[in-house]
């Protein structure tokens, strides 16, 4: 199997004069409080598991739109992390504060519209100001991943269709409502994403907890996942350290509920794909 590549680790530093806590929507993430994670942690957590290289997602719920301890963070570890940060694309000026975040070593963005501190607000992902940031990642080739639920999937196909040049990264896999077992029937809204070819879906813990519950399986949901997207628009994501447990463990858990996959899928989804989202991350570091 190829190298195994993690899309949703957050770090948060151990210095808050440098960096210190703002974050979005005025409330600050329990997770980034009780089991915060520096870029040391992370690589060391990364080297037990087993994990070569990572994507590392910015925490909006510490620092809202300052992404300066992420890049800085992966920039330590050039060769095995990229960052992924957050711009406020409503701005006017956000184009201009992407292409300077860029500069500083980003390599894609992520759109928070909702979550653990907030309820989702999908209104921000088609709103017109939004748009020249959009263009703007089309042209860098910058991925997008976007946090939120069911509610905003409207929104991301609007998006997906406007801006066909854009990846975009579901993050959670949209949290689809799975408890109804085979054939899935409440994850409709998910399986209409299927022929948006620039959409790609991120596995995280909170699936693979999902597919456990009343009449879902890991063995009957994620062959359907692969049967609507395909193995090469689908990723896996730790989540660490926002859920808890070790990185280990979370892979553990991960490789086991994906165990019924092809060998050749599961190499996309633990690697490959995200090669392809983030091509950085598929050149070798020494």
């Amino acid at each position: 199997m190829t190298s195994i590549v993690d899309i949703h680790p957050h770090i948060i530093s151990d210095d808050e004069t440098r960096y210190p806590p703002a974050p979005l929507f005025g409330k600050r993430s329990e997770w980034s409080q009780e089991r915060p994670t520096t870029v040391e942690t992370l690589i060391a957590a990364m080297d037990a598991a087993g994990v070569d290289k990572a994507a590392v997602v910015h925490s909006s719920t510490t620092y809202g739109f300052d992404n300066r301890y992420v890049i800085e963070g992966c920039n330590k570890y050039h060769g095995r992390l990229v960052a992924v940060g957050s711009v406020d694309v409503l701005q006017p000026d956000a184009p201009e504060r992407i292409r300077e975040w860029v500069d500083l070593g980003l390599s894609g963005l992520r759109l928070f519209t909702g979550g653990s501190t907030k309820e989702f607000d999908p209104s921000e992902l088609d709103d017109p100001r939004s748009f020249p940031a959009w263009e703007l990642c089309a042209e860098l080739g910058l991925t997008m991943c976007i946090q939120t639920g069911p509610i905003g999937l409207p929104q991301v196909t609007a998006m997906a269709k406007r801006f066909p040049g854009v990846k975009i990264i579901l993050d959670h896999l949209g949290r689809p409502e799975v408890a109804d077992g085979v054939p899935y029937a409440k994850a409709q809204s998910l399986w209409d994403l299927a022929p948006l070819e620039n959409v790609y879906m991120k596995l995280t813990p909170r699936i693979f907890g999902d597919v456990k519950k009343e009449k879902a399986s890991a063995e009957t949901f994620f062959p359907r996942v692969v049967e609507a997207f395909g193995a090469r628009r689908m990723a896996w994501g730790s989540n660490f350290p926002t859920s808890p447990g070790t990185l280990s463990d979370i892979l553990a858990t991960a490789q086991a509920g994906l165990a019924s996959l092809s060998e050749e899928d599961r190499s996309w989804i633990f690697g490959k794909t995200a090669q392809s989202l983030y091509p950085s991350l598929a050149k070798v570091h020494i």
